[in-house]
């Protein structure tokens, strides 16, 4: 939507959008992703029942080298248990658990792959259980395989679902897209709870697995609310 007075973007608040009853998959590449980028959308979708799940494509090993296959099966384990934690935190204890896709960190399916296709039929088929009506998920320009693959993946999923089903994009570590048609803000959220949540990432912030990523926690926390772009046509 384009201000006839500016023509800039104009940004509608999700409440007063025609999104404002539509019922949210957020889709994350990576345990973290969903606090950094989704939370406040998380949170707000929470309160009003209005949040469909939460999706995990990967499952988290990349972030660490591993001295044999129990040390990397227990990073998994660790970061499933954040992601659980960090939700909860956002979205009540009464929140469903993620699920977990388990693709390879760092090593995305390529489009049209059996992986690739057989995950979006999954998603698909959750679309279609949990009457989901929007997506959220990382964006195509985001600097990282794997939200690149994401955003693939759910206009796929969202072409699969037989029902309408909006995809929107959210950033973490990218720009805003030049491109987008409309975008929409939720409200923001309380001090400290977007920290709070992504305190549940341990793995992620802390030496507890050795060297290896380092969440940058201060970056991630720059924004109270979550911007949402729309690239298609806007209805």
């Amino acid at each position: 939507m384009v201000s006839e007075k500016t023509g800039r973007l104009a940004t509608l608040a999700l409440e007063r959008s025609p999104w404002r009853s539509a019922r949210w998959l957020i889709i994350a590449p990576h345990a973290d992703d969903e606090t950094l980028g989704a939370g406040a959308l998380i949170h707000q979708a929470a309160e009003a029942g209005r949040l469909a799940g939460i999706v995990i494509l990967t499952d988290g090993a990349g972030s660490h080298d591993h001295s044999d296959a129990a040390s990397r099966a227990r990073l998994i384990r660790t970061r499933r248990l954040e992601a659980g934690r960090a939700v909860r935190r956002l979205a009540g204890p009464a929140a469903a658990a993620p699920v977990f896709l388990d693709w390879p960190d760092a090593q995305p399916a390529s489009a049209g792959s059996m992986m690739f296709e057989a995950t979006a039929r999954r998603l698909a088929a959750l679309c279609r259980e949990r009457r989901v009506d929007a997506i959220a998920v990382t964006g195509p320009d985001d600097p990282h395989c794997d939200h690149q693959a994401a955003a693939q993946l759910a206009r796929r999923a969202a072409g699969m679902a037989r029902r309408s089903v909006v995809v929107f994009d959210y950033i973490v570590w990218g720009a805003p897209p030049s491109g987008s048609k409309l975008r929409i803000a939720t409200r923001p959220l309380k001090a400290g709870l977007r920290a709070y949540a992504l305190s549940a990432h341990q793995s992620q912030l802390t030496p507890m697995f050795g060297e290896g990523f380092r969440l940058q926690k201060a970056r991630g926390l720059r924004y109270a609310s979550d911007t949402l772009y729309r690239r298609d046509a806007y209805g």
